[in-house]
């Protein structure tokens, strides 16, 4: 049954008996030492398969999710990443390479350039889960985030199976260490220029702010332990960066959830947003900053009068006050896409890099691969008096980009002009902005005044931020672990444009008539938590927009039937599906509750001989 409504308490994947596909990509292996790892080396462990990909905030979600399984259960599970790319540049294997040092992944990874293993296991986003039993067999397929503690129960239970079977194998995994690198700086996030012109620099894999001298190369000190932490003296992946009216920077820490200060002057490191947790789907989204979850917070930038935040772990654009002590959204829905429009209706995607000019706030949208901006209502189009809160006073509009499939490197007019994933922007003083177009390796520039993109420079190795020095910009070259100084160019450089689409099998469907249904199965012990309304919702959109003639929009079950409309033969149904399950125990008053929720893309090729069910697995098995 795939109704989350009326789902079974006990799992049926304890019932199946699948066999795995093998392990395979053209990558090959990191993690191992050189050994080239087959699911036979891996029998009498419990394996648990993540397909992910760097670029996907979701997937870096779950690699902090899965630690304490990694840590706990470490003689006994096995987690193998598959890394399986959406953008060209993830293709890249040395980009992979960095990645799995980047965000600290510390267990085997299988580099799959061309999806194979993501094909023979018929997944469909990114982040997916795959729990292989000892024996060698598929018991469980989890889509999406909040599924660890599922997973824990899962594993206990297996371990319990087998070791009563003897079918158990206990000891270390296959995971072997890479040799550390030294070097001053290590992927290191964005920048900015103190007032005694020397650099602060974010530090991201070591989990540090660094001070440089204005070589940017000296290391005057470094703040933070160093150990990845939310203590009073570290962070955990910080991000961006910014200086307050009264001289302290407010630091991004990504991985904490939160926001916090630092004060060159004293040293002082103090958290002013966030709990340390992760927010969630109905958890409250305004109210006193140290009482608010935050999720992924990218980049921070000062703009009318308050901290204006990239949350790039639910594709929202939030604001902080220092003068009330207060945290709220300020744009987006939390839906993930491009769409433009009053704050509160706008979709983001991933949003990673802020930047303030006059009356404008610059966003690097990565996952669209957009340059877009927040601007007041009626300042560019004639409408509005430009007053109100933040809510209803703000629209959000996009200079470049097409939408979450389409990226690549093509300068000219803006309309049709192609970035990849950049990271970060760049106020310049002429009114334009420099973008730090990440997966492309190169520094572009957007004029307002002329709609026209242009490429600053290449060969820079994943830019990931900018400063101005003078007549100089400096970036941050995150993949070449350093800050690299260029003179600002009088003339554009001429590079050959490419464009890209994510390369990805439509599944083929009938015309008309098309029925959606989310599987979601409660983990045993659990069941879905309707205390106070529906614990399931569903939102459907496409694009184009006109590919569904009826059934787009929002619910709370998760099965949908939808009509295909005449005369469109493909596009993208965009799905996004949560589900709250607690703990099933009459005797317990405040149970332990789970949020489990995934956004999936499905390209779809309308054919007489396709098929008029689409099962997406949030939870569970039988799609």
């Amino acid at each position: 049954m795939t109704d989350a409504t009326s789902a079974p308490a006990s799992p049926p994947s304890r019932r199946a008996r699948v066999r795995a596909p093998e392990l395979i990509g053209k990558g090959g292996w990191l993690n191992t030492g050189g050994k080239e790892l087959t699911l036979a080396d891996l029998r009498g462990k419990c394996v648990v398969v993540d397909f992910w990909t760097f670029c996907c905030i979701n997937c870096l979600h779950v690699l902090d999710e899965l630690r304490e399984l990694e840590e706990k259960h470490r003689d006994t599970v096995v987690i193998i990443g598959v890394h399986s790319p959406k953008f060209v540049h993830e293709a890249e294997h040395q980009s992979v390479v960095d990645a799995v040092e980047r965000y600290g992944v510390h267990h085997p990874v299988l580099d799959d350039p061309e999806l194979a293993t993501w094909k023979q296991y018929a997944v469909r986003a990114w982040p997916t889960l795959v729990v292989i039993d000892p024996e060698g067999y598929v018991v469980a397929q989890h889509a999406g985030e909040g599924h660890a503690h599922a997973i824990a129960k899962l594993v206990e239970e297996l371990e319990t199976e087998h070791a009563a079977k003897g079918t158990l194998r206990r000891g270390d995994g296959p995971y072997v260490p890479p040799e550390p690198v030294a070097t001053g700086l290590r992927f290191p996030g964005k920048a900015l220029v103190l007032p005694s012109g020397h650099f602060l620099v974010s530090d991201s894999t070591r989990h540090q702010l660094v001070e440089l001298e204005a070589d940017g190369e000296t290391v005057v000190r470094r703040i933070g332990s160093g150990v990845r932490g939310f203590g009073p003296d570290s962070f955990s992946e910080p991000q961006g960066l910014a200086l307050l009216p009264d001289g302290k920077v407010i630091v991004a820490d990504t991985v904490n959830h939160a926001l916090r200060t630092y004060d060159p002057v004293s040293g002082a490191i103090e958290t002013v947003a966030g709990t340390g947790r992760q927010w969630w789907q109905g958890s409250p989204a305004e109210g006193p900053a140290l009482e608010v979850d935050l999720s992924s917070p990218w980049d921070v930038a000062w703009w009318a009068d308050r901290v204006w935040i990239a949350m790039a772990g639910v594709h929202q654009l939030w604001t902080y006050d220092p003068a009330t002590g207060t945290v709220g959204v300020a744009a987006g829905t939390t839906n993930e896409g491009l769409v433009d429009g009053p704050a509160a209706e706008a979709w983001f995607a991933q949003p990673s890099g802020l930047a303030a000019a006059g009356d404008r706030l610059w966003i690097a949208d990565s996952e669209t691969s957009a340059l877009r901006y927040v601007e007041r209502a009626g300042a560019g189009d004639g409408e509005g008096d430009g007053e109100g809160d933040v809510e209803d006073g703000f629209v959000i509009r996009t200079a470049v980009g097409a939408g979450l499939f389409d990226f690549g490197h093509r300068d000219g007019a803006a309309e049709q002009a192609l970035l990849q994933h950049p990271l970060g922007v760049t106020s310049l003083p002429d009114g334009s902005v420099a973008v730090s177009d990440s997966y492309n390796h190169a520094l572009r520039r957007y004029d307002p005044a002329t709609g026209e993109v242009t490429t600053l420079a290449t060969d820079l190795r994943e830019p990931s931020d900018a400063v101005l020095v003078g007549e100089d910009i400096v970036v941050v070259e995150s993949a070449r672990h350093r800050l690299t100084r260029l003179r600002l160019p009088d003339e554009a450089v001429r590079v050959e444009a490419v464009a890209h689409r994510t390369q990805r099998e439509a599944t083929e469907v009938a015309p008309g008539a098309l029925t959606l249904d989310v599987v979601f199965t409660a983990p045993t012990g659990q069941k879905l938590d309707t205390r106070y309304g529906p614990s399931t919702r569903l939102l459907v959109s496409a694009t184009p927009p006109e590919l569904l003639a009826e059934g787009s929009g929002a619910g709370t079950d998760l099965h949908r039937e939808l009509v295909l409309a005449d005369g469109v033969t493909e596009g993208v149904l965009h799905v996004s599906a949560m589900a709250a399950s607690c703990d099933d125990d009459p005797a317990n008053e405040y149970p332990a509750c789970h949020v489990h929720q995934q956004d999936w893309g499905v390209p779809v090729r309308v054919g007489d001989t396709g098929t008029s069910r689409l099962a997406l697995v949030l939870a569970g098995l039988g799609a």
